[in-house]
C-alpha cells in the first residue's frame, strides 16, 4: 500500500512538472515551508504551509484565528452602545466605516431616521477611511515589489487623514466615531479647514504616487498575470470589493443598495478584466480618485441642519445638559448602562468597507443587548481562494498576490 501511494504522487509531481515546463525526469523531493504566522510578509498573523518544489508553489494549507477575540460572543453581553469600539478593531485601516456601518444597522433595527447633514458627514468620514485603506494597500504592494519610497510619501498622507479624524472625534486609530443617530458633534470649523487643505494637496500626491508605479517596468512584470482569478471564481467564493472589481464584475454596495444618501454623489466604478495583482492595483488606484470626488461633493454642499436623530431614548445627551438636566441625566444613565430596551426584529445592513460588503446582520430578542451579532467580513471570505490563486506560482509572487488582496488579520478572525 505504501508503494503504490509513493507512486501515485510521484505520478502527480511528474504531471505537475509536465503542466509547468518542468524537467519530469528530476525528481526532487518537496520542501515544507512555513510562511508565517509571524512572516512580515504576511502583513498579519496567518499562517501557510507551502509545499514548495524549488520555488514553485504545489501546495498550501492556510490556517487562521491567531487572533481571534470572539467579538461576535462578546457583542451578545454588551449594550449597543459598548460594541462600537469592537467594530473598529476589525479592518483597522478603515476604521470610521465599520463604526456607521454598525450604527446603520442598529438605527435600522429602532427605525431612526438620520437628518442630511449627519449623512454627508458620515460619507466625508467613510471616504476618507476608504482613500487611507486603499493608500496602504497599494503602497504597500509597492513594498513587496522592492519599491519603498512610495510608502514613506504617501504614509504622511496618512497622517492628515488621521488629524481629520482626531479633530472629529479624538482618536486616530481605533476611532469610535460617530452615535447612534449620527455624529457625537457637528463638524468644527478646523475640522472643516483640514478637509479644504486634505482636498487641495492630496491629488497631487497621489498622482505622484501612481507615476512611480503605474507604468514601472519592474512593477509592471511583478504583478501583471500574478494571482489571477475569473469573475466567475471570484463569484463562487463570495469576493465582493476591489477584488471582486477587478475580475470585471461592477458590483458595489453604494450603487447596488444605496445608504446615507450616496445616490447624491456622483462618482464612477471601477472595474478591471484580468483579475490579477495589477488590475486589483488599478482599480483600488481609481477608487481613491472616485472617493476624493464624493468628498468634495459631500464638503461642497454639506446640508444645514442637526447632526443627529431626534431620538432621546438612543442618542446621548449633550454634556452641557446632563450638568443641569434631571431628564438629561436619568436618559444619559440609562442609554451609557445599556437599560433601554430594544424592538424585537432582525435585521441585516451592508456597507462598502474598504475590502468589500462588509454587513451586520443583527437579531434582537427585544433585550438590552443583541441576541446575535454576526459580522460579514470581506476578508474573511476571500481569504478562502488564497490557496488556488498561489498555486503554480513562485514564492515571491505569493507575496504580492497577498498583499494585493489586502488581507487584514483584525477583519479575518475577528
Amino acid at each position: 500500500m505504501a508503494t503504490e501511494n509513493k507512486t501515485a504522487e510521484l505520478t502527480e509531481i511528474e504531471q505537475f512538472r509536465k503542466d509547468h515546463g518542468l524537467s519530469i525526469k528530476e525528481e526532487r523531493p518537496l520542501t515544507t515551508l512555513n510562511l508565517g504566522p509571524t512572516h512580515p510578509a504576511t502583513h498579519g498573523i496567518f499562517q501557510n504551509i507551502l509545499q514548495m518544489d524549488g520555488e514553485v508553489i504545489v501546495d498550501a494549507v492556510p490556517t487562521i484565528g491567531y487572533i481571534h477575540r470572539a467579538f461576535e460572543k462578546i457583542a451578545e453581553r454588551r449594550p449597543f452602545y459598548q460594541i462600537t469600539p469592537l467594530t473598529d478593531r476589525m479592518n483597522y485601516c478603515s476604521s470610521p466605516i465599520n463604526n456607521m456601518g454598525y450604527h446603520m444597522t442598529v438605527e435600522k433595527l429602532l427605525g431612526i431616521t438620520v437628518p442630511k447633514r449627519a449623512q454627508y458627514i458620515r460619507v466625508i468620514m467613510m471616504e476618507l477611511a476608504r482613500i487611507s485603506d486603499h493608500l496602504i494597500c497599494n503602497s504597500i504592494l509597492g513594498v513587496d515589489s522592492g519599491a519603498f519610497t512610495g510608502f514613506l510619501y504617501v504614509m504622511q498622507e496618512r497622517e492628515h487623514i488621521y488629524d481629520i479624524y482626531e479633530e472629529v472625534c479624538g482618536a486616530r486609530l481605533t476611532t469610535n466615531m460617530g452615535r447612534i443617530g449620527g455624529m457625537e458633534r457637528d463638524l468644527s470649523p478646523k475640522a472643516l479647514h483640514l478637509i479644504g487643505e486634505f482636498l487641495k494637496r492630496f491629488p497631487k500626491v497621489w498622482a505622484e504616487f501612481e507615476k512611480m508605479l503605474t507604468r514601472n517596468r519592474i512593477f509592471i512584470d511583478r504583478t501583471v498575470g500574478v494571482g489571477a482569478i475569473s469573475a466567475e471564481r471570484a463569484l463562487s467564493y463570495g469576493f465582493t470589493g476591489p477584488n471582486l472589481r477587478a475580475t470585471g464584475v461592477d458590483y458595489d454596495v453604494r450603487v447596488m443598495n444605496p445608504y446615507s444618501s450616496y445616490d447624491d454623489f456622483e462618482f464612477e466604478i471601477p472595474v478591471g478584466s484580468k483579475g490579477d495583482t495589477y488590475d486589483r492595483y488599478l482599480v483600488r488606484n481609481e477608487e481613491v480618485w472616485q472617493s476624493l470626488k464624493i468628498i468634495e461633493q459631500a464638503y461642497k454642499n454639506l446640508p444645514e441642519g442637526s447632526y443627529h436623530a431626534d431620538a432621546p431614548h438612543y442618542y446621548l445627551p449633550p454634556k452641557q445638559k446632563v450638568y443641569t438636566s434631571m431628564e438629561a441625566l436619568i436618559y444619559h444613565f440609562k442609554i451609557v448602562m445599556g437599560e433601554i430596551d430594544a424592538p424585537v426584529g432582525e435585521v441585516y445592513h451592508s456597507v462598502e468597507g474598504g475590502n468589500g460588503e462588509l454587513g451586520f446582520y443583527l437579531i434582537s430578542d427585544g433585550g438590552r443587548t443583541p441576541y446575535r451579532l454576526h459580522f460579514r467580513r470581506p476578508c474573511f471570505i476571500y481569504y478562502q481562494s488564497y490557496t488556488e490563486l498561489i498555486k503554480g506560482g513562485q514564492l515571491a509572487d505569493a507575496i504580492l498576490t497577498l498583499s494585493s488582496l489586502n488581507v487584514i488579520a483584525g477583519e479575518l478572525d475577528a
